[in-house]
């Protein structure tokens, strides 16, 4: 009788330290999913915050500004147009 009853105990114990391991690694899973889920937010908040830095960037009243500035682009217009004949010369028309 002894015997079971030990062998009992250790089944218990075992159970037991089992049950507490379980615990723990379920506790430290749902911390870990917690800070990927903040993180996801993070992210996702600097996503539309890029998203938002992006389309201010391409709007077309500074993609003229900037050929304007910077590549010294500017308008065409009649007076410095070249044409292009069909033998391939080019003639230059000037505005009056």
């Amino acid at each position: 009788m002894t015997r079971i009853n030990l062998l009992l105990l250790l089944a218990l114990m075992a159970s037991s330290l089992y049950l507490v391991r379980v615990q723990y690694d379920s506790r430290r899973l749902y911390a870990e999913i917690e800070r990927a889920q903040n993180e996801f937010r993070k992210l996702e908040i600097e996503h539309e915050r890029l998203q938002v830095e992006k389309r201010a960037q391409a709007t077309p009243a500074r993609v003229e500004k900037l050929a304007r500035e910077q590549l010294q682009m500017r308008p065409a217009t009649p007076a410095i147009t070249q044409y292009v004949t069909l033998k391939g010369v080019a003639h230059e028309v000037v505005a009056p």
